[in-house]
């Protein structure tokens, strides 16, 4: 079965990066978001997005017609019915991600489609079985920003068919044409496992005064030549991001390294949640 038609479910940073890689592969795509106005803001960055891809080249006016023209917004999931796939691109809140592998999950049952998510820590095998389709559900972890990373995480659980990994294997290879790589059903997959106990360090280090979040940056960047310095990842990831892979990590292997300073639970509760907030870090 070819995967033509795509539903994304949530319009955030990472939901309309998903929807415009979709889209710009020629993918039928629709976005499904929590209210008229959340839908709106989805549709405004995808346009954003694709604008500046035009403006560096990286596509012609024709392609960002294209793409736009491939890509409808609805608040109704029963637009999800008739796709070959769907990718769930949800807060990272297991309670909401759960509930809505519940209600998508009974929505696809008669069809052959695959359900996915997009998360980066909750544990698939627990979406999987409330699903009711155990075996076509599986993580498909995409990076910020999903136009331009390469990497996607792919993960199967205990109870993923052989069927459906090698479905999502073609598909992100040959349909998106990305670089998968296979991790284990373990929170923090491969990359957010050696991501997430550094970019808490780097917190852990400017909490306790060791030097400021530029020059920490700085260190990495000139000394490490690492491309982005962690602090100011943080900003771009979202601190609350951030904390909510570091409780689900730390849940699992209580490993101290994983659980997030406190200085991470106060910026999240103030609002300061980096480059989405205007404010984490650094200013915006």
């Amino acid at each position: 079965m070819s995967i033509e038609k795509i539903g994304v479910i949530g319009g955030g940073l990472m939901g309309a990066g998903i929807a415009e890689v979709a889209a710009r592969a020629g993918l039928e795509t629709v976005v499904v978001e929590i209210s008229e106005e959340a839908a709106a803001a989805a549709e405004d960055r995808v346009r954003a997005s694709l604008e500046q891809a035009a403006k560096r080249g990286k596509i012609d006016a024709a392609d960002l017609d294209a793409a736009l023209g491939r890509i409808s917004y609805a608040t109704d999931v029963a637009h999800l019915a008739d796709r070959d796939l769907v990718i769930e691109a949800a807060s990272e809140r297991e309670d909401l991600k759960l509930d809505v592998f519940r209600t998508v999950g009974a929505l696809l049952e008669k069809s052959e489609a695959i359900l996915v998510s997009n998360t980066s820590s909750i544990p698939i095998v627990k979406l999987g079985a409330v699903s009711g389709l155990a075996d076509r559900v599986m993580g498909v972890h995409f990076f910020n920003p999903a136009p331009v990373m390469q990497l996607v995480e792919l993960v199967p659980s205990l109870t993923t068919s052989a069927e459906t990994l090698e479905r999502m294997r073609s598909f992100v290879a040959d349909g998106l044409g990305k670089q998968p790589i296979e991790a284990t059903d373990r929170a923090g997959f491969v990359v957010n496992s050696l991501l997430v106990p550094y970019l808490l360090s780097a917190i852990r280090m400017y909490e306790a005064g060791y030097a400021s979040a530029a020059d920490i940056d700085k260190g990495m960047i000139l000394g490490c030549g690492h491309p982005m310095g962690p602090l100011a990842l943080c900003d771009l990831i979202g601190l609350d991001t951030i904390r909510a892979v570091g409780i689900s990590m730390y849940d699992e292997f209580k490993e101290p390294l994983y659980a997030p300073p406190p200085l991470l639970d106060r910026m999240v509760d103030a609002g300061l949640l980096g480059t989405k907030s205007g404010q984490g870090f650094y200013a915006h």
